[in-house]
């Protein structure tokens, strides 16, 4: 083995060099396994303390007058709109998280016009802005309807965007599945839905999670373009706040911070999934 495999810690290295070595990198085979818990809380610190230094420049350079007095009175319309944001949001997540199965499942259906349907639907959801799709869903679709619920034609319209996108993650973890292993549940005489249940889904969700993970993120900021139909969620709340107080960064600041508080979460639970269902292949 040489220096360039051991990255430098050669047996001949001083110990001092191989301790500061092990707190800042890891070889490919060492990453096997886990750090100490020191060590991850020193290099998280280091990249906390890094981004805060250039965040603290940057507004040091700006010379802007802060105003924290007046945007604070207006506290209650960010819990208001943070509030609506939270109940859009996970009505949307299941909604859309079950169109988009459906859809994947859609696309491998033996029908014809299903295989289409659900081409024509991811295309077409895909190919345009959700902008426009949420300004088509309320004064056009939903005034054919009579239905004038600013927040059901939200939730259904974020949903039957965010299908779309889950609609691909999902066929492309069921289609990442090999061959013979639905040859071999059809040899031993599983039905198509015991196939999927048993076979297919408990595998295809380790490739799915990553996609997925991001795709729920990408939903909750999503929700900000409802304010175009004058739903009362996060975003809308900040800019009329914005507009009374006339201050930019005051409404900003909280409003980064409250989307960051719902995204991370998701990110942490589906890490968490990831491991749980993580096996040697």
């Amino acid at each position: 083995m040489n220096e360039r495999e051991t990255g430098g810690a050669r047996l001949g290295a001083p110990g001092w060099w191989r301790t500061v070595r092990g707190c800042f990198w890891q070889s490919p085979e060492e990453r096997r396994i886990p750090p100490p818990c020191w060590v991850v809380v020193l290099n998280w610190s280091l990249a906390f303390l890094l981004l805060s230094l250039v965040a603290c420049f940057s507004f040091a350079s700006l010379r802007y007058s802060w105003n924290w007095d007046a945007v604070s009175s207006y506290s209650s319309f960010f819990w208001h709109g943070w509030l609506t944001t939270i109940q859009v949001s996970a009505f949307a997540l299941v909604l859309s998280t079950a169109i988009g199965t459906l859809s994947a499942l859609a696309r491998r259906s033996g029908f014809f016009i299903l295989r289409a349907l659900s081409r024509i639907y991811v295309e077409t959801i895909r190919g345009t802005p959700l902008l426009v799709q949420v300004s088509f869903a309320f004064y056009v679709v939903a005034s054919a309807f009579h239905l004038e619920n600013r927040l059901v034609v939200g939730v259904a319209t974020l949903a039957i965007f965010s299908g779309a996108y889950i609609s691909e993650i999902v066929r492309g973890g069921i289609e990442s599945i090999g061959a013979s292993q639905l040859e071999s549940a059809r040899a031993i005489g599983l039905t198509r839905f015991q196939t999927y249940r048993y076979v297919i889904f408990p595998q295809a969700i380790r490739v799915i999670l990553p996609g997925l993970a991001g795709m729920f993120a990408s939903l909750i900021k999503d929700s900000s373009l409802l304010s175009v139909i004058s739903i009362a969620e996060f975003t809308w709340s900040a800019q009329q706040v914005g507009g009374l107080t006339y201050s930019l960064f005051e409404t900003y600041i909280p409003l980064a911070i409250g989307y960051l508080l719902l995204t991370l979460p998701i990110t942490l639970w589906t890490q968490w999934l990831e491991r749980k269902t993580r096996f040697e292949t």
